[in-house]
């Protein structure tokens, strides 16, 4: 009978074991319960950090090399995206964002960085792997989802109004571990331009942008090399319009072609009548520097809605500013507006030498 006993007695303690380790519902791949205000979403607290236009120096080993300024402008996009393009030139640019994706059976920030280089495409996804936080300092390290460390990740670290973003790479898996590929030191110039759009979306709220459970299945690593294979390309990415700037010259009447013209759009005029105000280029939320000729279009796409001012500059002493020598539009900042999904056109003549 006391054999009976200590079997039952061993059999229920197995079954008590069994149950206790039965993973609750949340836990199963693929049941994450859906997203809510209480919802634990990792790196949630970037997305207060990064609305403004942030400028500062690039140090880059890469071809494209260094810049005295890169000006950043964040504004969201959706009530749990983030997002920002520029351009470097007429050829090279670069679209940011960051955005609640779900990936591992956890609800978690994304970073989407890429764009286009010498003509070619290259966007590559980093999830939150790690991140600190006190009063005067937080840090966010994203990484490649399938490879990790080992192929490319970014640390982002934000100190009262300056943001410093280290990128690094091991080149296509040529290097034995990854090296910088860029660093950005900014500071924070301007949170006005951002306002309207915070206040449309209620920015930020805990919402799924994007499911990326099985997205990266069978891939080595999380970059894409065109448009037909990225997991969300530019153009499914909502709240942005595009503005086409036409340019002529009228002056110069000869025009060099080794000059640059300078497409300048702002968030606020940079002129009052007639008197620069160079304290207002902190408001500049997209530029270009464009090959001269006498009719340049250049079309300024995934721009964020928005009130805008547009000023040109045929660029005569090549210090990419205002100068004296420098010829301008004698209409200084043409206003325009940009819609949701909609297009802006702009006219500019450059027809006015700068004393």
């Amino acid at each position: 009978m006391q054999q009976i006993k200590t079997k039952l007695v061993f059999g229920v303690l197995i079954l008590s074991v069994i149950f206790s380790c039965k993973k609750d519902d949340t836990d199963i791949p693929g049941e994450l319960p859906p997203i809510n205000n209480s919802s634990i979403v990792e790196g949630y607290s970037i997305l207060n950090k990064l609305s403004g236009i942030w400028n500062g120096p690039v140090y880059s080993p890469t071809p494209l090399g260094d810049f005295a300024e890169w000006i950043v402008d964040f504004r969201p996009i959706s009530p749990s995206q983030v997002s920002a393009k520029n351009e470097l030139d007429s050829v090279n640019d670069i679209f940011m964002s960051f955005f609640i994706c779900k990936y591992d059976n956890k609800y978690k920030i994304a970073f989407r960085n890429g764009g286009g280089f010498a003509g070619s495409v290259r966007n590559s996804y980093m999830m939150i792997d790690s991140l600190y936080e006190d009063s005067s300092k937080s840090f966010y390290r994203f990484v490649d989802p399938i490879s990790g460390g080992n192929r490319v990740y970014t640390d982002i670290t934000f100190k009262q109004d300056s943001l410093i973003m280290h990128s690094f790479t091991n080149l296509y898996n040529t290097l034995p571990a990854p090296e910088t590929h860029m660093k950005w030191t900014a500071k924070l110039k301007d949170t006005t331009s951002a306002q309207e759009a915070i206040s449309i979306f209620n920015f930020p709220q805990k919402e799924l942008t994007i499911d990326f459970s099985n997205t990266f299945d069978n891939f080595s690593e999380a970059v894409f090399y065109s448009e037909s294979s990225d997991p969300y390309p530019e153009e499914e990415q909502p709240y942005l319009g595009n503005s086409i700037v036409n340019i002529t010259i009228s002056e110069p009447t000869t025009i060099d072609n080794n000059k640059k013209v300078i497409i300048i759009i702002t968030t606020q005029p940079l002129f009052n009548g007639n008197v620069f105000i160079p304290e207002n280029l902190d408001f500049r939320s997209r530029y270009v520097f464009m090959g001269s000729n006498n009719s340049i279009a250049y079309n300024f796409n995934y721009m964020h809605p928005g009130t805008y001012y547009a000023n040109a500059i045929y660029d005569s002493n090549g210090d990419l500013n205002f100068s004296s020598g420098d010829y301008i539009n004698s209409l200084l900042d043409v206003p325009f507006t940009l819609t949701n999904k909609g297009t802006a056109t702009v006219n500019i003549d450059i027809d006015f030498q700068i004393p």
